[in-house]
């Protein structure tokens, strides 16, 4: 019996032995869920201002392969300290491509904010680079244009160069005065020439304000989406930036999601109104805010739109046209901001290094306005030819939408409904200021089309 005993232990005691042994085994090998990768793993060692001085008065390198930006000049590959970045609107540039990249020193932190500026360090250096396709029909033929540089100096301000590319693309040069060059631009129908500004430090200092926090685009709004980094892991930049200690505050990862985010100009997952408002905290909340330029309306999108003062907003400057607003609801006409935002004029906006008007963005602003309530507008009517000077009389004609009646003046005046009614082609002997307006019952009577002929019979 006592040897019996003496056995069963033994096989118990192997066999827990065993069990255990399992267990373990299950243990270890268990599938575990592994946190996601981070898109840069370690923070590189960066010494503040690369190799730029400290203030705008030091020397200034004369070649970009100088500034400490890049180690290989040639194939435009970034110094290790550079960190890629992205915005989720960017600022239009005259369908330049763009590449962006900053460096902030060793040691030093972004003061954090959800909404609003993030200010940074001294020493911090941002990287602009641009590119410019010369064949639409083959989207891979861009040609390097300029790399800008701005820097956080020393003294709290900040300061901005621009290097512009050699034709081998071997280095690029100082810009010392702001220049301007035609491009040719080939295209599915024939070519076009495209001016294109090359800035230098005082435009810089035009639009990286103390009011605009120096550093434009990079805040949390513009920050707070996926890229793909060189690592090859994609994931959003806010928690990349954490990760990497860039921040003042640490942030809690589960948060980020729920940190304020502009709305991309084609997502339809957001309304147009907030597409809209997006595109226009992109290209116009710099200057556009309280203490910035004189326009009395604030294009930031933290600030709500009833507090805006866009929609329905008086303008200071109403380019002659009548009951002017910043934007007029469901009148593109009587909207200065798009009118200004849509031309190439003198009067354009914004005035600074714009010489062509984008047409996406100009679409999606048209579309929110007139999805906004408001009485159907007549259009301006169509003048034909256009003025000028004419060696004889000349005929012309006027064309409005079906259904209207365009009343017309000869003197310069606005017209009204007490003026001529146009009802067959105008012969003009001598020098005349036309305007003509459509109106239509039911309808907002149109802004005044105005030409100038010059006869000379």
């Amino acid at each position: 019996m006592t040897a019996r005993l003496a056995r069963m232990f033994e096989r118990s005691a192997r066999w827990g032995k065993v069990v255990l042994a399992g267990l373990l085994l299950g243990a270890a090998t268990a599938p575990v869920e592994a946190a996601p990768a981070y898109g840069v793993a370690a923070r590189v060692a960066t010494q503040p201002y690369l190799r730029m001085p400290r203030t705008v008065d030091g020397p200034m390198p004369a070649l970009l392969s100088e500034t400490g930006a890049f180690k290989d000049i040639r194939r435009l590959v970034p110094a290790d300290e550079l960190l890629p970045y992205e915005l989720v609107v960017p600022f239009w540039s005259d369908h330049a491509l763009k590449t962006r990249w900053i460096a902030v020193p060793t040691g030093q932190t972004v003061q954090f904010s959800p909404h609003g500026e993030w200010v940074f360090p001294a020493g911090t250096v941002l990287v602009k680079h641009f590119d410019l396709t010369l064949d639409e029909t083959q989207p891979g033929s861009a040609r390097r244009l300029e790399t800008r540089l701005i820097v956080r100096d020393e003294n709290g301000g900040i300061y901005g160069v621009t290097y512009k590319w050699r034709p081998d693309n071997s280095d690029a040069d100082l810009v010392q005065a702001g220049l301007t060059e035609e491009i040719t631009i080939k295209t599915a129908t024939g070519s076009r020439v495209q001016p294109w500004y090359y800035p230098n430090q005082e435009d810089c200092r035009k639009c990286h304000t103390a009011n605009a926090g120096f550093v434009l685009g990079l805040k949390t709004r513009q920050l707070n989406r996926e890229v793909a980094y060189p690592s090859g892991v994609t994931e959003n930049q806010l928690r990349t930036w954490n990760h990497l200690g860039l921040f003042d505050q640490k942030l809690d990862e589960s948060d980020i999601p729920k940190l304020p985010k502009l709305a991309r100009l084609d997502d339809p997952a957001h309304s147009l109104e907030e597409r809209a408002r997006s595109y226009l905290d992109a290209n116009c909340a710099h200057c556009h805010r309280p203490g910035g330029t004189v326009a009395e309306f604030d294009a930031r999108f933290d600030t709500p739109l009833a507090r805006q003062n866009l929609v329905g907003g008086p303008v200071l400057i109403n380019q002659g046209i009548d009951r002017a607003r910043i934007i007029a609801p469901n009148d593109i006409w009587r909207s200065i901001l798009f009118m200004r935002a849509n031309t190439l004029e003198a009067y354009k906006m914004p005035p600074l290094a714009r010489n062509t008007v984008d047409e996406p963005g100009m679409a999606l602003l048209r579309a929110w306005i007139e999805s906004m309530p408001g009485q159907p507008v007549q259009p301006p009517p169509i003048i034909s030819p256009r003025g000028g000077n004419f060696e004889r009389s000349v005929t012309v004609t006027l064309q409005g939408q079906p259904g209207a009646t365009l009343h017309y003046t000869v003197d310069g005046s606005v017209p009204s409904t007490s003026d001529p009614v146009y009802e067959k082609p105008l012969v003009l002997t001598e020098a005349t200021i036309l305007r003509v307006r459509a109106f239509k019952p039911g309808h907002t009577n149109s802004i005044p089309t105005q030409e100038v002929f010059i006869v000379s019979e």
